[in-house]
């Protein structure tokens, strides 16, 4: 463990307490509660979210197929990698660019800071993307062509050019230039003429603008050891953990696509037993299958179902090998639930309404029910979302604790997420068996400063998992 991080981790130790609280006079708790408990504390905090929300977390997580070869040896070959990408596009290459850190937990990631915000000057060529085009600038990635919205009249291949993100989505695509809500996300060589992007009978495909100054810089992974290297938020390979499968075990990725989750959990039981990957998505299913067998894991069988409908009774409606399953099936389930979306980062407007914000929670207690009746006595039940609103998180816990007695929240290994939030009426004992990730928590922390292995864990998206055993 680094040491610079052991204060940090005697401090956030669960079992301090070998004392009780601190007595005082009830008015003087009231008078203190008044104190620490305002309005203004909790704006504070939610304008901290919003802030963080709008920017990168400070490095980029990278989970390693530790089950085709050793840590160490995929961090040389990806340093190797990097290395050659960065002299073939001419990048500085500078050593913090290519520093590559295992997590000090988890053995199966590894951590590659992010340069920035950087002093790039904005140019008077301007070329704007879609918001989640670039968001994806901001993590690295270069701009491909189909995310292009508006471009110079003239603009060629080798052309320096300005990149923008249109935050509202209202650039008319094939303009020329946009006065609209826009962010600057860097500079980068355009790869394609104008009339590649807007004037072909086919969609463009490929990099139409490849990013030589990006205001965040951070390694472009586009076709670096797929097999081995695997770009992942970090509370997303911490999901696969606390499941915990083991060798020979039957699981059930229930909301699978695009099965990042699903092929770690084959690799994490060794490739032995079988995983089931569901989602309602036909191509998407495409898409699991593929990275599976990328990573050769043969333990992964795909099927495109409504997992709300996963379960029944009537063994005339069982399949032989796929969906519909009996009740009981499975010894882990994971439900990575579809969800409002509103802890990825880097997002820097979101433009659903409060009615389809508020819509997912039906949905996932569907997918809940579905999945309880699907686990075995004994089994175990994550339950993940990447949203931070209470009623998809600690809500649906509180009700799924009052709605099914047979479930019990369990420890979750490893813990490097806050405990839960507070308003749903969970005990102190309850919410410090979850993990939320507040990257809002510590967004005063995050800028630098601080190694990077001790701000890996806070500085991430936002994210919930809950963890339930089936008694």
């Amino acid at each position: 463990m680094d040491p610079r991080c052991a204060t940090e981790d005697l401090l956030n130790t669960k079992d301090m307490s070998i004392f009780p609280r601190t007595r005082l006079k009830p008015e003087v708790t009231n008078y203190l509660k008044s104190v620490f408990l305002n309005k203004e504390e909790a704006e504070r905090r939610f304008q901290k979210l919003l802030e963080c929300l709008s920017h990168p977390p400070s490095y980029t997580c990278v989970r390693a197929s530790t089950h085709l070869a050793p840590l160490e040896e995929i961090r040389d070959r990806l340093r190797e990698e990097l290395k050659k990408k960065q002299m073939m596009y001419g990048s500085s290459g500078d050593e913090a660019s290519l520093q590559i850190l295992p997590h000090p937990q988890i053995a199966d990631v590894l951590l590659l800071p992010v340069d920035g915000p950087r002093p790039v000057k904005q140019l008077s060529s301007e070329v704007v993307v879609g918001a989640q085009c670039g968001s994806a600038v901001l993590r690295g990635a270069h701009v491909f062509a189909p995310g292009i919205v508006a471009c110079p009249k003239y603009m060629k291949v080798g052309d320096l050019v300005s990149v923008f993100s249109d935050l509202e989505g209202r650039c008319t695509r094939g303009a020329t230039s946009f006065q609209g809500n826009k962010v600057f996300v860097g500079n980068g060589l355009a790869e394609m003429d104008r009339s590649n992007i807007f004037c072909t009978a086919e969609p463009p495909r490929g990099v139409g603008v490849r990013m030589v100054e990006p205001l965040y810089q951070s390694p472009s992974f586009d076709g670096v050891l797929p097999s081995l290297a695997f770009l992942q938020n970090l509370p997303s390979v911490v999901v696969g953990h606390v499941l915990g499968p083991q060798p020979g075990e039957r699981i059930l990725d229930m909301c699978a696509a695009p099965g990042g989750k699903t092929c770690h959990i084959a690799a994490l039981m060794g490739d032995q037993g079988e995983v089931v990957a569901l989602d309602r998505i036909r191509n998407k299913m495409d898409r699991i299958r593929q990275n599976a067998q990328m990573l050769q894991l043969k333990s992964v069988k795909a099927f495109c179902f409504n997992s709300t409908q996963a379960v029944s009774s009537d063994p005339a409606a069982q399949g032989s090998e796929g969906p519909p399953f009996p009740p009981e099936s499975f010894d882990r389930v994971l439900l990575d639930a579809p969800c409002s979306g509103l802890g990825q980062r880097p997002n820097m407007a979101t433009t659903w309404s409060l009615k389809e914000i508020c819509s997912y929670s039906p949905l996932q207690r569907k997918l809940f029910q579905a999945a309880v009746r699907l686990l075995k006595k004994g089994g175990v039940l994550v339950y993940s979302t990447c949203t931070v609103t209470l009623a998809e998180n600690e809500e649906l816990v509180a009700w799924a604790l009052g709605t099914f007695p047979c479930l019990t929240l369990q420890p979750q290994v490893p813990q490097v997420g806050a405990q839960g939030m507070l308003g749903a009426g969970l005990s102190p004992g309850q919410l410090r068996l979850l993990q939320r990730f507040s990257p809002e928590l510590s967004w005063d922390q995050t800028g630098g400063t601080a190694p990077l292995p001790c701000r890996a864990d806070t500085d991430t998206i936002g994210f919930f998992i809950a963890k339930f055993l089936k008694n």
